[in-house]
């Protein structure tokens, strides 16, 4: 019965740890892109926002995933360790995305919120799996 509430606890802290990660996922795209995130998304539809979005979730959640599988033995080292990749993470997206908007014509931020589908959006969001792949390639 111990190791099951052990398992729970870790279970608990490693889910709270990888929303905490979610969240800054979601006010990272919010600051690189203009206008509010939940109401391009949520009210206007903006299907250009939601595919950015889901990329980001999408990578930070492979590199928590992969932290926590192959988490250490030591509980609190293993816990440090995800939180530390999964801000790597978060930084990298946001380096790549700013490399990515000066080699390219524009804005990049306000071309991903347009109302019409961009083929840029694609693009950013194959950069931030990417980053995220690569970075979970590290961990393990």
């Amino acid at each position: 019965m111990t190791d099951i509430v052990n398992g729970l606890g870790r279970a608990t802290a490693y889910g709270a740890l990888g929303v905490v990660l979610l969240v800054l996922g979601i006010v990272l795209v919010d600051v690189l892109t203009p206008g509010k995130l939940g109401r391009l998304i949520w009210e206007e539809r903006n299907r250009n926002a939601s595919v950015l979005l889901s990329s980001a979730l999408l990578g930070i959640g492979g590199i928590v995933f992969t932290s926590i599988w192959t988490t250490y033995d030591d509980f609190a080292k293993g816990l440090a360790s995800t939180a530390a990749f999964g801000v790597l993470g978060l930084v990298l997206m946001a380096v790549a995305f700013l490399v990515v908007d000066l080699v390219t014509p524009g804005k990049l931020g306000a071309t991903l919120v347009e109302p019409e589908p961009h083929p840029a959006v694609w693009v950013t969001a194959s950069c931030n799996l990417a980053v995220a792949a690569i970075v979970s390639a590290s961990i393990a």
